[in-house]
């Protein structure tokens, strides 16, 4: 279903406002290279894995104990390698590349500013318009 013209510019300036409010954010956002990093974590800690498979199976099939536990340390380190995220995806989420050590700064983002309270609360003043507008 299309967004109506009223529902599109509403979008539109949403947009405009992230970019001005949050540039890094919305570049992050944007930015594919993590999701490619984080799908070749993936498939390089699948193979590895099966790597470690394959190395238990032939560690049992020949009777050597130390051959199964290295294919399975192989399989541990592979699986973790793949399910662990990246920096960069850690980075995004959280949206500081700083890390705390006990202080007492925010962890996530910038402090709130004057101009983002405002466009949120003309956000939510716009949404109670709206609401009561098209109340029965």
């Amino acid at each position: 279903m299309p967004l109506s013209d009223h529902e599109q510019r509403l979008l539109d300036q949403m947009e405009r406002a992230l970019y001005a409010e949050d540039p890094k954010f919305v570049s992050s956002m944007a930015a594919v290279p993590h999701r490619l990093r984080q799908r070749r974590r993936l498939l390089l800690g699948a193979l590895v894995l099966l790597v470690g498979v394959g190395l238990v199976v032939l560690g049992v099939a020949s009777q050597l104990v130390w051959l199964g536990a290295l294919g399975f340390v192989v399989m541990v380190v592979g699986g973790a390698y793949a399910l662990t995220p990246t920096r960069q995806t850690l980075e995004a989420v959280d949206g500081s590349t700083q890390r705390t050590t006990g202080s007492s700064k925010r962890r996530f983002g910038k402090t709130k500013t004057a101009s983002s309270d405002s466009f949120m609360q003309r956000l939510e003043e716009r949404w109670d318009k709206r609401r009561h507008d098209d109340s029965w």
